[in-house]
C-alpha cells in the first residue's frame, strides 16, 4: 500500500483542533500523564494566549495554526502567525526590516512559527512520533508556499531545535545562531552543593546577596499548582504590568491571560512571591517542564536590594535541585546571569527570504555573525563563576 498523501490546512483558531489531537503532536511524552518537556506549545497554553486576546486582532500576532494530515490522520502541527512587527520574538531582525523597507520593499507582514513572547528553545515543528521527517518537511514547505503565494517577504522559525534547524537548512532555509543563559544541575544535593562548584569569591558574593535579599523585612513564599490562587495572580499581574510598561512600552500579555493561567495552567507554574507588612511586593513566575524550569516573568512594587536575584535565580535553583530538574532556562539576554551560575548556550532560528538579492545579503550577514556568536559564548563561559578544573 502506498503511503497516504500529506495535505496541509490553516486554522484561524486553535479551537478548530482538539486538545488531544494537538497535544499528540506537541507533547506525546505526556501519554504517561507526566509533565511535557515544556508547556509552551501545548494546546492549553496557546489557546490561553488566543482567548485572552494576547494574540489576535490588534496585537501584531495573527494566528494561522498550520496542520498536516496523512490521509485523515493529523501528523504534524505548528503555531504559525502573521506578524506586522518584530516585537516579542527575541530573535532580532529589525535591522533586516529597516534595510528591506529602505530598498523599497514591504517587510511586514511576515510569517513566524514561534511561541509568542517566549524565548524558550524547543520543538516548533510538532509531529506525532514516527512522522518527524515527513511532518517537518510538510510544515516547512507549506509555510514557504503560503508566504510566496501571498507575496510576503519572509518566513521565520524561532528557537527551534538542532534537528529542526538541520531539516530547515536541507530545505533551503538559513540558520541563525543565537545565545542565552541556562543553569545546569550537576546532581547537586542542595544549594551549598552548587556553591561548592564556584570560586570562593563568587560563593561569598552569592551568600551576601542572599543574606541581603532575605533581610528585606518580610517573607518569601513558594507556590505551585493548586496553591496558586486568584489573589496571587492578581498581585503578580500588577508586577508584570509595571515591568512590561518599563521594558516594552506596554505589556505583551493581557490581564485575561493571567486569569486563564490561574484557571488552566497553574499545574504548569511555580510562583515565588515576597510579602511585607501583609502586602505582596514582588514576584517571579516560572513554568515547569519534565526536566527543566523556565523562568519567565518578574516584577515588584517596592525596590529591595538583591531581591530580584533571590526570587528569579536563587529560589529557582533551590526549586530545581529539590525537584531533580536538569536545568533552568532563564530566557534571553542578561549577562548578569553568568555571575549567578548560569552558562551561555547556543540557540537556533531558521529564516526564508523571498527576494533573492536580499536573501543573499542576509546569508552573508549570518555567515559573519555565527563565528562572532560562538566566540562570545566561549568568552562568556570563561568569565563564569565556576572553579577551574585545571
Amino acid at each position: 500500500m502506498s503511503p497516504a498523501r500529506i495535505t496541509t490546512r490553516l486554522h484561524q483558531s486553535l479551537s478548530a483542533i482538539s486538545a488531544a489531537d494537538w497535544d499528540a503532536c506537541a507533547c506525546p511524552e505526556t501519554a504517561d500523564t507526566g509533565f511535557p518537556f515544556d508547556p509552551f506549545t501545548t494546546h492549553r497554553f496557546l489557546l490561553a494566549l488566543e482567548e485572552s486576546g494576547s494574540v489576535g486582532e490588534g496585537t501584531g500576532w495573527q494566528p494561522y495554526y498550520l496542520s498536516a494530515y496523512a490521509g485523515r490522520e493529523l501528523i504534524a502541527v505548528a503555531p504559525l502567525f502573521a506578524k506586522s512587527h518584530s516585537q516579542g520574538e527575541y530573535v532580532f531582525d529589525m535591522s533586516w526590516a529597516d534595510a528591506y523597507e529602505r530598498a523599497g520593499g514591504h517587510y511586514y507582514p511576515k510569517l513566524q512559527i514561534a511561541v509568542p513572547f517566549t524565548p524558550v528553545p524547543g520543538r516548533r515543528l510538532l509531529t506525532r512520533p514516527g512522522f518527524e521527517v515527513s511532518g517537518r518537511a510538510a510544515l516547512i514547505e507549506s509555510a514557504i508556499d503560503l508566504a510566496a503565494e501571498n507575496s510576503l517577504s519572509s518566513l521565520h522559525i524561532t528557537f527551534c531545535t538542532d534537528d529542526e534547524a538541520a531539516t530547515g537548512e536541507k530545505l533551503g532555509l538559513m540558520r541563525r545562531i543565537g545565545q542565552q543563559y541556562h543553569w545546569q544541575n550537576q546532581g547537586y544535593a542542595d544549594f551549598d552543593g552548587f556553591l561548592a562548584d564556584l570560586s570562593a569569591r563568587k560563593r561569598k558574593n552569592i551568600r551576601r546577596e542572599r543574606s541581603i535579599a532575605q533581610g528585606f523585612g518580610g517573607e518569601i513564599i513558594n507556590l505551585s499548582g493548586d496553591e496558586i490562587e486568584t489573589e496571587h495572580m492578581q498581585a503578580f499581574w500588577h508586577f508584570y504590568q509595571d515591568t512590561g510598561a518599563r521594558k516594552w512600552g506596554s505589556p505583551y500579555l493581557t490581564r485575561a491571560f493571567f486569569d486563564l493561567a490561574q484557571e488552566r495552567l497553574r499545574k504548569d507554574m511555580a510562583l515565588v512571591l515576597a510579602r511585607r507588612d501583609g502586602h505582596w511586593i514582588a514576584g517571579a513566575l516560572s513554568f515547569v517542564g519534565r526536566d527543566a524550569l523556565f523562568g519567565r516573568y518578574w516584577g515588584a512594587s517596592e525596590h529591595h536590594s538583591c531581591l530580584h536575584f533571590e526570587l528569579c535565580f536563587y529560589q529557582a535553583i533551590d526549586l530545581a535541585i529539590s525537584q531533580g530538574l536538569e536545568r533552568i532556562e532563564a530566557g534571553a539576554q542578561g549577562e548578569h546571569k553568568i555571575a549567578r551560575g548560569y552558562r551561555p548556550v547556543q540557540t537556533n532560528s531558521l529564516h526564508w527570504i523571498a527576494e533573492p538579492g536580499f536573501r543573499d545579503a542576509v546569508s552573508e550577514f549570518l555567515r559573519a555573525e555565527a563565528p562572532a556568536v560562538g566566540e562570545d559564548i566561549e568568552i562568556l563561559t570563561a568569565m563564569g563563576p565556576f572553579r577551574s578544573t585545571e
